[in-house]
């Protein structure tokens, strides 16, 4: 197990910030960690890291109780904070020989080459940090996070302040060291996570609300199964009103249809019978799965 959690609390005062939560993550896996402002996730990879402690509870990392060895930790840790803090004096390529000598990373100078290369630092490398962009700005303390090589890669909101493009790369960057290292990110961007994640924690108040496969969440709430029906014709919704199972109907366009249904099956098999019946002709019929954005509304409202 390379991330454990048991029964995580931390107070400030009378605030429970994280309230009893526990969850696994095994190697190999990227798991998107999900909440809304607030709601501890910041505060959760915190006490992972070791970085802050917690009221009670235990977290480990590669086995390892964090609390009783963090420094054995941290080596096994590869850490991109909210607020990524970096000594603007200095030029990259300065910088990270500075972070690669804290970890005593053999081989250095090499493991440096391949982290710039591997995070598009290369044009920006003889520059100083505080003349870089927020995005290569971000994109340094990627690369300081994965300068040693760690087994466990713990990245808070990775992609902030970076444009579309520059996105796309640092995500595809992620998806490959989660194929030999465990990796737990936070993000706000939802289509990210669903992007690059199988799995995802979500936390509200600090208290865990959801653990499980994206698919499983998605197929889970079946309030919110979605039917799109595309008529050749142009009619009013109201004709639809007369199909029973429907929680609601959204008008795309005049001729398309959004349909929300416990029972997609049922829905699915009334619009062909009132096609048939009011002469309709169907141009496609389709369901979909609820989106990330409509379960991490519902389970965080």
């Amino acid at each position: 197990m390379s991330i454990e959690v048991k029964n995580l609390l931390k107070t400030y005062g009378e605030q429970k910030a994280v309230n009893n939560i526990s969850f696994k993550i095994n190697k190999g896996e990227i798991v998107g960690f999900l909440g809304p402002n607030g709601a501890g996730k910041s505060t959760t990879m915190k006490i992972i890291t070791g970085y802050l402690p917690q009221t009670s509870g235990e977290a480990f990392v590669c086995g390892i109780n964090v609390a009783e060895d963090p420094l054995a930790t941290k080596k096994k840790i590869g850490y991109l904070p909210e607020l990524n803090a970096l000594y603007y004096d200095m030029f990259v390529k300065e910088y990270l020989e500075f972070i690669a000598a804290l970890h005593k990373t053999p081989d250095a100078k090499q493991k440096i080459s391949n982290v710039i290369e591997l995070t598009g630092l290369t044009i920006e490398s003889k520059k100083k940090i505080g003349q870089l962009s927020k995005g290569y700005k971000q994109r340094v303390g990627l690369a300081a996070a994965l300068i040693h090589d760690p087994e466990v890669l713990i990245l808070d909101e990775p992609t902030s302040g970076l444009d579309p493009n520059q996105i796309i790369e640092i995500r595809e960057v992620i998806r490959k060291q989660g194929q030999n290292k465990t990796v737990l990110f936070s993000s706000h961007i939802l289509q990210e996570v669903e992007a690059i994640c199988d799995r995802v924690i979500i936390i509200n108040k600090g208290e865990l609300v959801a653990d499980d496969k994206l698919s499983n969440l998605q197929m889970g709430n079946k309030d919110h199964h979605i039917v799109i029906i595309e008529f050749k014709e142009t009619l009013d919704k109201e004709i639809l009103t007369q199909i029973r199972g429907v929680s609601g109907i959204e008008n795309l366009q005049p001729s398309i249809f959004k349909l929300k249904t416990s029972d997609p099956e049922s829905v699915r098999k009334q619009i062909l019978e009132l096609a048939i019946k009011e002469n309709l002709n169907i141009v496609s019929l389709q369901s979909e799965n609820q989106s990330l954005e409509s379960i991490f509304k519902a389970l965080t409202n």
